[in-house]
């Protein structure tokens, strides 16, 4: 591959992949990438980082940058910071895909779009996801020409990132619209995030699995041991939540659902990590920790300020 990447034509830039929550954004990052990499779950405010996948072939390296959905509500400290680290990305990149979910257009989505028209200088590609639950796709096509009327996209692509329709497509046109350049990264670099940070993401993900719609928004994870013991890792997290109560229902009865969670992020950190791991859970209330800058940043929250 080194042979290639040296040859005159090699592409290479960034990607921001854009929109609200909950239309697939990770789930098309995952799926390009050939591997996980985000956390994804139907609940919205999944994502709260923004996180960087590089994808290396012979002829070019694009980088994915996952981003938290905008919200039009900002009245949390938490929605301002995901609000910030998603229109942050928008600035420095090649290309932007602007995700929406089929033809569920709502007020969020022109949010979205009217942060475009303010502020994008890349050239935008609108990507209408999840178009195999689509009954009657021939409402598509009048879909596609009022939203074509609002901005002048570069391209506009239905795909299915959950089944993999027109990615490959995708690709390609992404390529066209990419400058000439050399190596960002190493080649077998797939990820900008550190092994803790991905292991803290995993713990959260089983979370929003095994709670549901019980789950506090309020929760967060904080890796406080991570030993590399050459065939073992050894890790130890903390799942932060606001109140008393809260704590009790990630704990369940009898501690079984923390144990389900903990067995269950094992099996996709030792998969990520291709390593046997010793993953310890505990819990504490950090109170009113999701309205507060200084407690977010002391947890992490501070990379895309």
């Amino acid at each position: 591959m080194t042979d290639a990447i040296s040859e005159s034509g090699f592409k290479s830039g960034y990607v921001a992949i854009i929109g609200r929550p909950n239309v697939g954004k990770s789930t098309l990052i995952n799926r390009v990438l050939g591997q996980k990499l985000c956390i994804t779950s139907r609940r919205p405010q999944t994502t709260r980082h923004r996180i960087l996948g590089v994808k290396t072939t012979d002829d070019s390296q694009l980088i994915y940058v996952d981003t938290p959905g905008i919200h039009i509500s900002d009245k949390r400290a938490m929605n301002r910071y995901m609000n910030r680290a998603a229109a942050s990305s928008i600035d420095d990149v090649d290309v932007i895909l602007f995700v929406v979910d089929g033809m569920n257009w709502t007020e969020e989505d022109e949010h979205v779009l009217d942060r475009l028209k303010e502020s994008a200088q890349a050239p935008v590609i609108l990507v209408i996801n999840k178009v195999d639950k689509l009954g009657d796709k021939e409402e598509l096509l009048p879909h596609i020409e009022k939203l074509s009327a609002e901005f002048e996209f570069s391209n506009v692509l239905p795909i299915s990132a959950r089944k993999g329709v027109n990615l490959e497509q995708l690709e390609g046109e992404i390529k066209k619209l990419m400058p000439e350049g050399e190596l960002i990264f190493p080649e077998d670099q797939f990820t900008d995030r550190s092994s803790r940070f991905l292991a803290a993401e995993l713990v959260r993900e089983q979370l929003f699995r095994h709670l549901g719609q019980e789950l506090p928004y309020s929760i967060t994870v904080e890796i406080e041991q991570f030993d590399d013991e050459d065939k073992l890792y050894r890790i130890g997290a903390v799942i932060y939540v606001e109140r008393d109560g809260q704590k009790s229902i990630v704990i369940g009865k009898k501690g079984a659902l923390l144990k389900s969670v903990g067995r269950d992020a094992r099996i996709e950190m030792q998969t990520l990590f291709d390593k046997k791991v010793f993953l310890r859970l505990w819990v504490k209330v950090r109170e009113g920790w999701g309205d507060n800058e200084r407690m977010m940043k002391n947890l992490g929250y501070n990379d895309e300020l």
